[in-house]
């Protein structure tokens, strides 16, 4: 993706927070990157330039703003609306795929070399994917040092890093400030928030308004499944399966961030669960792209006006997905040591699901799932992911797009089965997964397959 430095400055000008996470800008004269909204004076055009990732500019040597915490933004929509190779990698960066598989690990599930990987990444982001995953670190530690009273030693290993000494260099690389200075300042500038409870982190993830937050709700509590998660008004909760143990989330979404609280098994699955939890409830959208596009439609506009900010909501794990959308009754999944309130249990591995009653059809699908044939995750390309699961007999065209919807964030996505509503269609791109969710939440509507819903 190529910036347009003139419109880019613009956006920095007008302090305009809808570019937040799309890009960031880089003073020469102070050696500092900001976000778009920073409130700073505004630097002359000559002193400044632009890359697209926070990892390009501490990779040109510039470090992050203290004021305007750069890192503590929405992610960029376009890792979602781009398919390309760089946006996938993006995708399982922010999983923390590098810090458990390293680089190699990465290559593989993406399906490349590793240097055609670090030659794509740099040639189009400013950085490779140690760079990338190294400003994901970075990111990680900041929380847990501003959240937590955890050693600092605890918060280097749990944000992937290898030693304390690359820890301390790259805070302070970063962020010009030793790790004791920055808990120090976050502490001076925190509001009054209500304390985590034992062993929980506090955090703010921000979104993009609008946010139809009591929408996305809704749907997410038209869905759960007791045990597994919890929705009550304004409030909804999960337990999670991450790489390094299991953990809970409760959500509170607010005018503009939602508040997460995190109980973790381990640690270094923080950034890990920021991220699904994230990619759950679609926090990455550009609500206002979206809302200019469908609301010019006659046909969409009172559905626009109606929910603005509308999401699709998303996955915390692509097996969880194929299984919810495959199986209309599932068994019991593992009980969790302490219950987190009304969240109890895990859902299920494809392991125990098949080891119980399944039509032959069904049973392909799990089988693969639980021996790694049929890998669902954030990095896969749509199209062969579509192509791959229509190839099984249990999974309906409907549902595939469903699966590759959720697990890929995938934003034109088209679900109605209607001729004349799909050649309409066409001019909604590329947002016409946004455009289905407006149509499934409307009653009466026809034509649209809400089983997949």
């Amino acid at each position: 993706m190529l910036l347009d430095p003139e419109r880019a400055y613009r956006s920095v000008a007008a302090r305009d927070a809808r570019f937040d996470g799309c890009f960031v800008f880089a003073v020469r004269t102070t050696g500092i990157y900001c976000r778009p909204s920073c409130p700073a004076v505004t630097p002359k055009r000559r002193n400044v330039e632009f890359h697209l990732t926070a990892a390009a500019a501490q990779t040109a040597g510039f470090r992050a703003c203290r004021r305007c915490l750069p890192d503590a933004v929405p992610g960029s929509p376009e890792w979602n609306l781009r398919a390309d190779l760089a946006a996938r990698a993006m995708r399982l960066i922010t999983d923390g795929v590098v810090e458990r598989d390293g680089v190699p690990g990465l290559a593989t599930r993406l399906g490349y070399s590793e240097r055609h990987l670090t030659r794509v990444l740099t040639t189009e982001l400013g950085a490779g994917p140690l760079a990338l995953a190294r400003a994901h670190r970075a990111h990680a530690a900041r929380l847990l040092i501003e959240t937590t009273e955890l050693t600092f030693a605890d918060v280097a290993f749990a944000a992937g890093f290898a030693s304390v000494r690359q820890f301390n260099d790259t805070i302070r690389a970063v962020f010009a400030v030793n790790p004791t200075q920055l808990r120090a300042e976050a502490q001076r500038r925190r509001r009054k928030e209500l304390p985590a409870p034992p062993g929980a982190i506090n955090l703010r993830l921000p979104f993009r308004p609008p946010f139809d937050a009591a929408g996305l709700l809704e749907t997410l509590a038209a869905q759960a499944i007791p045990g597994i998660e919890h929705a009550e008004p304004g409030r909804y909760g999960r337990t999670l399966r991450l790489p390094h143990g299991p953990a809970t989330v409760w959500l509170e979404p607010g005018p503009t961030h939602v508040a997460c609280t995190l109980t973790l098994t381990d640690l270094r699955d923080l950034g890990s669960a920021v991220s699904r939890v994230r990619r759950l409830l679609d926090l990455d959208a550009d609500p206002c792209a979206v809302d200019e596009l469908l609301g010019a439609d006659p046909l969409l506009a009172p559905l626009v006006t109606a929910a603005p900010g509308i999401r699709v909501p998303g996955s915390v794990d692509g097996a969880e997905t194929v299984l919810r959308t495959l199986l209309p009754d599932l068994p019991p999944g593992e009980q969790l040591s302490t219950s987190d309130g009304q969240l109890t249990t895990l859902f299920p591995t494809p392991a125990a699901v098949l080891a119980t009653g399944l039509s032959a059809e069904r049973r392909e699908v799990v089988a693969a799932l639980a021996d790694g044939s049929l890998d669902v995750h954030s990095g896969r390309d749509t199209d062969e992911l579509i192509a791959e699961l229509s190839g099984y007999p249990a999974i309906t065209p409907m549902m595939a797009a469903e699966i590759v919807t959720r697990v890929l964030g995938a934003p034109d996505v088209w679900r109605v089965s209607d001729p004349a509503l799909t050649a309409r269609s066409r001019a909604w791109r590329p947002w016409r997964s946004y455009a289905t969710a407006h149509l499934l939440r409307t009653p009466g509507a026809e034509n649209v397959d809400r089983r997949t819903a």
